[in-house]
């Protein structure tokens, strides 16, 4: 199967969400000729970082070095551990630089994206009523931007007493905990980061957690930063892909008495770092589950906290049922609770899909069915971006912005039909049995950043070359080794 079969006189896209992936979509296609809008809910630009979904606490997981676009790096002055407000304003200053501001349109919630089906084109219609017309459609909304909460016995009376429950993206001012009790549900780096956030100003904080889960230090043993051994290849190489090549094939072979003994020592210095064993916090399972996608950076302070008593974990266990002022837990203990707060994750769906659309892009149980987590095979004209979440999001973000660009200008040859579907099956399979089912509906590509971007590039004919390569084994991604991409494809398929 080659590329695109659409003419190439169109030239008109419209990309839903501004956060990372819409916004270098937007950015990309731009430069390679195409009339691109995008469409935003919010008020300004940054998906996940936008002010109306900042909790307290929240920042990122990557030192800014690796958390960066390949073109434009963090002004000046940037802490290495940039906060929420930092990363917005980072991805503004990125819209200026490029001159993306007259290609947004904010506060414009699209509600609802048709296709038709004599010329393919797309028909967008938004929560105001007005209706936009173009020839692609890139769906960028994010797999983190439709929270999930679950629902609670008893919810209805905790909530008629005046008690709160929302999700951690809903909870935006810390203040609102003022002498409040509050119980977070949930153990991810969202339910940790806010809980610690809001030591000091609620009267009481407790984080109910179902399932324990690894936290990482920034600096291991306060010394190396964590960059140094999850950032990297060899890092990554540490956990078993699907396709295993050279070094990686043989320490998950006859040499995998060394990516074990690694692995281990990692653990160990985590448990005795942050004295799990003593505060009853090892999640008793191995480092390796982090190719579950269970694994986040500790909040600073936060096993600190809990050894003081100012922060309480209530391990292996659940809310049952809430009445007024109180939640009930599986434990079968009750605690004061006036706002309860949940980091349970996100729906996996695109909202402004008809359930028809939704059934062409998704397979019986609700995985997106999408080559390179881009295409869809069964709807022409429509492509996804952003739907790798990863370590290195951004970057997986650029490259797939590349990788469209490509894929609209005849620059792609890919698979016959048939293999990219049985790619897909096999794929979905291994993330499935690999996740133990939280593979985020077949989006979720953690820890395997630099293997989608690998993929990506590989399909392009293009390479880092031999020797950055070889640096990525021991040193962090840096991003600024991809920023030649660009032009040299553009320049290959003369734009």
């Amino acid at each position: 199967m080659t590329t695109s079969n659409v003419s190439s006189k169109v030239r008109t896209i419209g990309i839903i969400g501004a956060g990372f992936a819409g916004l270098t979509s937007a950015k990309v296609l731009k430069e390679f000729g195409y009339e691109v809008t995008v469409f935003e809910k919010e008020t300004e630009v940054g998906g996940v970082w936008t002010s109306s979904r900042r909790y307290p606490g929240l920042g990122t997981q990557n030192v800014r070095s690796t958390y960066a676009l390949s073109d434009y790096p963090y002004p000046k002055g940037t802490p290495e551990w940039p906060s929420g407000a930092q990363v917005q304003q980072y991805i503004a200053g990125y819209v200026k630089k490029n001159d993306l501001g007259t290609h947004i349109k904010f506060n414009e919630m699209i509600t609802s994206a048709t296709q038709d089906p004599a010329t393919n084109a797309w028909t967008l219609t938004s929560e105001s009523g007005a209706t936009y017309n173009f020839d692609y459609l890139i769906v960028c909304n994010g797999i983190f931007s439709d929270p999930f909460i679950p629902t609670f016995e008893g919810e209805e009376t905790f909530l008629a007493a005046g008690g709160r429950i929302c999700h951690t993206t809903q909870f935006n001012n810390a203040e609102d905990a003022r002498g409040k009790n509050i119980v977070v549900v949930g153990y991810g780096k969202s339910s940790c980061d806010v809980a610690n956030a809001l030591v000091g100003v609620a009267t009481s904080t407790t984080i109910v957690a179902r399932k324990l889960i690894w936290k990482v230090p920034k600096k291991f043993k306060d010394v190396l930063n964590y960059k140094m051994l999850l950032l990297t290849r060899m890092g990554e190489a540490l956990f078993p892909y699907i396709d295993r090549k050279g070094f990686e094939k043989f320490i998950h072979g006859r040499g995998k008495v060394i990516s074990k003994s690694m692995v281990g020592s990692v653990q160990s210095v985590i448990t005795s770092q942050f004295k799990l064993n003593e505060l009853n916090l090892h999640p008793h399972t191995g480092l390796d589950t982090i190719v579950r996608s269970t694994v986040s950076l500790a909040s600073d302070g936060f096993f600190d906290k809990i050894k003081s008593g100012e922060l309480v974990v209530e391990r292996d266990a659940t809310v049952i049922r809430m009445e007024p002022g109180f939640v009930h837990l599986s434990n079968g203990k009750k605690l004061p609770a006036d706002i309860v707060i949940c980091g349970t994750g996100f729906h996996q769906r695109v909202p402004f899909f008809s359930t028809e659309m939704h059934a062409k892009v998704t397979d019986a149980r609700g995985n997106f069915r999408l080559y390179r987590q881009m295409l869809p095979l069964n709807v022409p004209n429509l492509m996804f971006n952003g739907y790798n979440s990863s370590f290195l999001s951004q970057l997986n973000a650029e490259m797939g912005a590349l990788w469209i660009a490509a894929y609209l200008n005849g620059g792609l040859k890919l698979p016959s039909e048939t293999d990219m579907n049985h790619h897909m099956n096999a794929r979905l399979a291994w993330m499935e049995e690999r996740t133990e089912g939280k593979h985020a509906k077949g989006t979720n590509i953690i820890p395997f950043s630099m293997h989608n971007v690998d993929e990506l590039l590989d399909d392009l004919h293009l390479s880092v070359g031999p020797l950055v390569h070889a640096k990525e084994w021991l040193l962090p991604i840096d991003p600024r080794n991809y920023a030649k991409f660009t032009p040299q494809l553009r320049k290959r398929l003369g734009k």
